[in-house]
């Protein structure tokens, strides 16, 4: 019942669209060659999607969104390429209800699960109900149909966003679990972080998982050089990169040895589309910037920038991409909002606004590199040094007295759940940025949602998360189970 519910709720927005549209057409006398050539893509039937690339950038506020494109306008004298889709005549562009089945607050995993199996699930879980029925995963689906099947992320593979897409269990954070599902469900290409949950020395039971890949004929890959030395076979794909998440964008920029051995989410989504490309029923691919989450989370404004100019680089792979291959419906969205960050007003007139906000371009490290050198133990000069070192800046000794009683516990900000040493340090950049955040959680923002190619026609002003698996599947033509 409710996946012909949904079903019936596609057909009748597609049909009001379309209708609408027609209408106005009629009415006006102008019917034109460009205005049937509109009406005929409006019309146009479910299924001629051969590929379907879902992009998510977690966590990203709408203020991300901005701080990111005006980072890239004034460095580099151009708009991000999510902002150039919405100069696209065919982009159909909306806002997206995120909420979970408890809350209006989401988290990642009931987030992924709406778009990965058509259901609001508790947060926490993946694709798993309250009465612990387990819905299909929509990379399930797309296998079963005969197309490629691949996920891309800056967080460990088996995380919640890439997991809604693909994998059933009723904690998120059993991603152990999580990583033995993908290969039972003989995904095509994953990559990622996430050595924690193949390792035998790191897992819980020692077990050797990535044995049992290279068994199930998958090449193994754990460095940047490797994934792009890997035959062009028909062999599947595991790239594990890091132990835990991929490092931050801004701290791989000034590493070498991570710029060495890490690949970039650009690089990891060109090396995915490569091999996916290959099967010729086409293919579904969720390519994750997951780190804009935790920086968001941290209250650290260079790691969220850099990480979210790292997901636009990987839009841009993508749109490339779907130009050569218009068959290829394109989504581009977030899972829910984070802090809200924004640039506020500084100086006579805002006036210093600018200023402040460049200095962001010159960060060699993030505010996650300035504390993990830090503890409850360290000097004033050495948190002046450290985060002088990581930013350029100068800050006060008030100012690092403030991060010091933080780190032992004495700090007390009027909103407590910014007392934490990642969020008095946000506040305290904040002073040299004009950057500042109203808190460390996910938020309940409608989110935005943007995409083009065959199929897109069936999203319109304003979307509910569940929606976009009857987009998806519809759009590509695979059957689901009713």
């Amino acid at each position: 019942m409710a996946e012909n519910n949904r079903q019936t709720d596609i057909a009748r927005r597609t049909f009001l669209r379309t209708g609408a549209a027609s209408a106005a057409l009629l009415g006006s006398g102008v019917w034109t060659t460009d205005a049937l050539r509109a009406s005929a893509v409006a019309k146009r039937a479910m299924g001629d999607a051969r590929n379907v690339i879902f992009l998510v950038s977690d966590g990203m506020s709408s203020g991300t969104l901005t701080l990111a494109d005006l980072m890239v306008s004034r460095r580099d004298g151009r708009s991000s390429h999510w902002m150039k889709l919405y100069e696209r005549e065919d982009i159909r562009r909306g806002l997206m209800d995120m909420a979970s089945r408890n809350s209006v607050v989401t988290g990642s995993a009931a987030a992924s699960s709406s778009w990965g199996c058509g259901h609001r699930v508790n947060n926490g879980r993946v694709n798993w109900g309250e009465n612990d029925e387990e819905y299909t995963p929509i990379l399930k689906y797309f296998r079963d149909a005969g197309k490629g099947t691949g996920l891309v992320t800056t967080t460990t593979i088996t995380h919640a966003t890439p997991a809604g897409f693909g994998a059933n269990v009723p904690q998120r954070g059993m991603q152990e679990t999580i990583a033995e599902q993908y290969l039972e469900r003989r995904y095509d290409v994953l990559l990622g972080g996430g050595n924690l949950f193949y390792h035998k020395d790191l897992r819980s039971d020692g077990h050797d998982l990535y044995t049992d890949y290279k068994n199930a004929d998958y090449h193994v890959v754990r460095k940047k050089g490797d994934l792009f030395n890997v035959p062009a076979d028909d062999k599947r794909m595991l790239g594990v990169f890091y132990d835990g998440h991929v490092p931050y964008t801004l701290d791989h920029i000034n590493t070498k040895e991570y710029r060495e051995n890490i690949p970039t989410l650009a690089e990891m989504t060109q090396i995915a589309l490569n091999r996916l490309s290959r099967n010729r029923n086409g293919f579904i691919m969720q390519i994750e910037g997951g780190r804009v989450d935790h920086a968001a989370h941290s209250n650290d404004v260079g790691g969220l920038i850099f990480d979210q100019i790292a997901f636009d680089d990987a839009i841009g792979v993508v749109v490339e991409f779907a130009e050569e291959n218009p068959d290829t419906l394109v989504i581009v969205t977030t899972d829910h909002g984070n802090a809200n960050p924004g640039l506020n007003g500084q100086g006579s007139g805002y006036n210093d606004s600018n200023v402040h906000f460049d200095r962001i371009q010159e960060f060699k490290h993030t505010n996650n590199w300035v504390l993990a050198g830090l503890s409850e133990e360290s000097t004033i000069n050495q948190i002046r040094e450290r985060i002088e070192e990581a930013t350029g800046i100068h800050i006060t000794g008030k100012q690092a007295v403030a991060l010091q009683d933080s780190y032992r516990g004495v700090y007390e900000a009027v909103y407590s759940m910014m007392n934490r040493p990642s969020q008095v340090l946000g506040q305290i950049m904040a002073n040299y940025t004009s950057v500042n955040w109203v808190g460390s959680a996910h938020t309940a923002d409608y989110v935005e949602l943007a995409a083009f190619g065959p199929g897109s026609e069936a999203i319109g002003a304003f979307t509910k998360n569940t929606e976009l698996f009857d987009v998806m599947t519809e759009a590509a033509g695979v059957e689901v189970e009713v």
